[in-house]
């Protein structure tokens, strides 16, 4: 039996400029018949218990340029963060998995992200899944 190409992204960052791209990319690597798999840490998880992963936010250093973006999101109609995890779930093969370690080191429930994700795991499991991949990013 033949094994799909894994294709893992690390999420690290939990701006919106970040989170766009994991989901874009995990979106359409799932479209393309890949096993995907999005490792939600540190940041990353946070923002998901607090409820805030479609929350359009940038860095500091893009002052300015941030509000034409943001405005240009709305008139384009881009689909929120969310949303595009829930495509990518539908299109193929995408699972979100949060570290374990990342949970206890920013202080969050695990209850608090349970309902959002597929799975909590920690690293040594998260390695072995991991292991092998075709592509893996670091977001």
């Amino acid at each position: 039996m033949k094994h799909k190409p894994r294709f893992v992204i690390f999420a690290h960052n939990a701006t919106y400029d970040k989170l766009h791209q994991v989901a874009t990319l995990g979106m359409t690597a799932a479209a393309m018949g890949k096993d995907v798999v999005v490792v939600l840490l540190f940041w990353t998880i946070k923002k998901l218990a607090q409820g805030q992963i479609d929350v359009v936010d940038f860095p500091p250093e893009y002052g300015k340029a941030a509000e034409e973006v943001s405005r240009l999101l709305k008139e384009k109609k881009v689909p929120r963060i969310s949303e595009m995890f829930q495509e990518a779930r539908q299109v193929g093969h995408f699972r979100l998995i949060a570290c374990s370690a990342g949970l206890e080191y920013m202080g969050v429930d695990p209850e608090a992200v349970a309902k959002n994700v597929d799975e909590v795991m920690g690293l040594p499991a998260i390695l072995s899944l991991t292991a092998g991949a075709e592509t893996t990013l670091f977001i």
